[in-house]
């Protein structure tokens, strides 16, 4: 089995789509609207983007060659980010915040598994000590929530909170995984289309059995939900999917684990929020970007 290694140029738009989804938590918390109404707006917008894109480029006609099985495995893909959206935030309701933080951030151990099995690219040793040092990390900055939430964790709630986050973990690694299979396939436009296509049909229906409003939309929170899409989701899940055609699918979705330290930080300066970042976050920031310069490092 091979240890593959990450493209360089994979680096720089791996910052990027960091930064991007680092986006998402301060904007979601500015929204009011509800969790699944945020994911199909941003959906939404994304796909008018990713429309003109494949027009442009003419990306569209590769949807012709691919067998069904694929096409299967596409709007798998699709299903499980929208599953990923709705059981995520829906946990964060139910349980502590540093729960399911810490829970759905062990994905990254699921998709390096996953890959060993489906796509026979294993982790090196190194790699496993550099995902194990980043989950360390993650951990670390959610000792004060969990330290707060202990004396107030309603149980039966909480408990169910918790399998909902470890349903978003699973879901997100079938998703980054199913991706790197598709992305030898499909050019990045085409292949976010038939994904996010798919992810939108499938929030649209968990809209209509959850009986969730979707419209109309004040002007603030159509803004919101335009940055929504041009942030996490364009620039963030966009970049992540192209950076899987160049690294192992445990790398892109390892730099994930940066995502609460970028959302501090960001939610430290933006108005509106001004949440001061503490020392459990920046320490272990430190530590989940040290773990992930080890498992992406050549």
């Amino acid at each position: 089995m091979s240890h593959p290694t990450t493209d360089r140029r994979a680096f720089v738009v791996l910052g990027l789509a960091l930064l991007g989804v680092s986006l998402s938590g301060p904007l979601v918390r500015l929204s009011h609207a509800h969790p699944i109404a945020i994911a199909s707006w941003r959906l939404a917008f994304s796909l008018v983007v990713i429309a003109v894109a494949l027009a442009l480029t003419g990306e569209w006609r590769q949807w012709a060659r691919l067998s069904r099985r694929e096409v299967a495995v596409g709007v798998a893909a699709g299903a499980m980010l929208a599953l990923h959206f709705w059981s995520w935030n829906t946990s964060v309701t139910m349980t502590t915040v540093a729960a399911s933080v810490v829970l759905v951030n062990t994905q990254p151990v699921v998709v390096a598994l996953l890959s060993g099995l489906w796509l026979r690219e294993t982790p090196s040793r190194r790699q496993w000590i550099g995902i194990g040092i980043a989950m360390v990390g993650a951990l670390v900055v959610a000792v004060p929530d969990l330290l707060a939430g202990a004396s107030a964790h309603d149980h039966p709630r909480a408990l169910l909170g918790d399998l909902l986050a470890l349903v978003g973990a699973l879901t997100a690694a079938i998703y980054f995984v199913a991706g790197r299979r598709l992305r030898g396939t499909l050019e990045i436009w085409s292949y976010v289309g038939l994904v996010y296509g798919s992810c939108f049909v499938v929030l649209l229906l968990l809209a209509a059995v959850g009986h969730v409003p979707l419209a109309p939309q004040p002007p603030r929170e159509l803004a919101l939900f335009a940055g929504l899409a041009l942030g996490p989701m364009l620039l963030g899940h966009t970049g992540l999917n192209w950076a899987l055609k160049r690294s192992p699918a445990y790398v892109v979705n390892l730099t994930l684990l940066g995502e609460p330290v970028g959302a501090t930080i960001i939610a430290a300066f933006l108005p509106g929020i001004r949440e001061v970042p503490g020392i459990f976050t920046l320490v272990g920031g430190a530590i989940v970007f040290a773990g992930i310069l080890l498992a992406a490092r050549r």
